[in-house]
């Protein structure tokens, strides 16, 4: 039997899975990460539900994997190969970043879990995954013989490029905050209330009274805004939607480039799906094929939306059943 696993800031997927049935969950369940003291704990409470016998198990987490061992990036938690082995006697723990998880099953998503962004012929080189959710996360497949093989990244994590008078302010405005700003710093579920605050502050529009009382009374304001903005109800909102879109399209393609990426590219995460009418309006594309004499190269990559919210739990089963 294997367990396999999605450990994110937010939430925790944890599904079981056999050889016999492949890729097929014979029991799954999700938990609320910040409810547990750590990953072992929420494995113990899995295991006692599904009263089952565990030999193997694959975790995906959102953080870099060194050595075995993981410190996630948006929840206090150490996750460690050998103390999860020892403690819940399994044969074997492997550790994956998230984003390498969901990179394993790309490959082997049925076409009714991808949404066709931009349409053009996939050539045979490497593919990427981009994915804005709770954090930014970003990954590589690169094909050899015939197979693809992921390789991690902490891509998200590097300098925020601006591309725009508009970005480029932005810049000044989280450098003030923050120091160092990342491309998770904007293009994320934590950078949507950075551009959003900015954009207030730069008086861009007035915040409606009723806004202002929601975003008090949130524990996280990232829902409301995408909400507003994709109702049309918040001047503000939608600023900041076509902001973190534009952005998103722009490292998509950076992403692209530094891979020569014509297997196409695949934007993961919870976000995307929630807003698939802003991704279709051009904005995105608009921004990924803006890279001066390789516009055109890019916009014979074909771009993908992941569905498939258990895409990283989906991966994790994949690497672990050798699919």
């Amino acid at each position: 039997m294997l367990l396999a696993g999605d450990i994110g800031g937010t939430k925790t997927n944890l599904a079981l899975f056999s050889p016999e049935e492949g890729i097929i969950p014979l029991a799954q369940a999700t938990f609320k990460s910040a409810d547990y003291a750590d990953l072992r704990s929420v494995i113990a409470q899995f295991l006692a539900d599904t009263g089952s016998s565990i030999d193997n198990a694959v975790f995906g987490v959102a953080g870099p994997v060194v050595r075995g061992q993981a410190e996630a990036t948006n929840l206090p938690w150490v996750v460690s190969e050998m103390v999860l082995k020892e403690a819940l006697g399994f044969r074997s723990v492997k550790l994956l970043n998230d984003l390498e998880a969901t990179a394993y099953g790309v490959p082997n998503l049925p076409a009714e879990d991808l949404f066709v962004l931009h349409e053009a012929a996939p050539g045979s080189g490497s593919k990427v995954v981009i994915a804005p959710g709770t954090g930014l996360g970003e990954a590589v497949l690169c094909q050899q013989e015939g197979r693809y093989h992921v390789i991690p990244s902490e891509g998200g994590h590097v300098d925020f490029a601006p591309t725009s008078l508009l970005e480029i302010r932005l810049l000044r405005y989280l450098m003030g905050k923050f120091g160092h700003v990342s491309y998770e710093r904007v293009c994320s579920g934590k950078g949507l209330p950075n551009i959003y605050a900015f954009l207030k502050k730069q008086g861009f529009a007035e915040e409606l009274p009723g806004m202002k009382a929601a975003l008090r009374k949130s524990v996280d304001p990232t829902p409301i805004i995408v909400q507003k903005a994709m109702a049309g109800e918040c001047e503000l909102s939608i600023a900041t939607l076509n902001t973190f879109v534009s952005i998103l399209g722009s490292e998509a393609g950076n992403l692209a480039l530094k891979v020569m990426a014509t297997g196409g590219v695949y934007l993961g995460g919870g976000i995307p799906p929630k807003i698939l009418a802003k991704l279709k309006d051009g904005t995105f594309m608009a921004s990924f094929v803006n890279k001066g004499r390789f516009a055109d190269l890019l916009a014979h990559i074909p771009v993908y939306v992941i569905l498939n919210d258990k895409t990283a739990l989906f991966g994790a089963a994949c690497y672990g059943l050798g699919f």
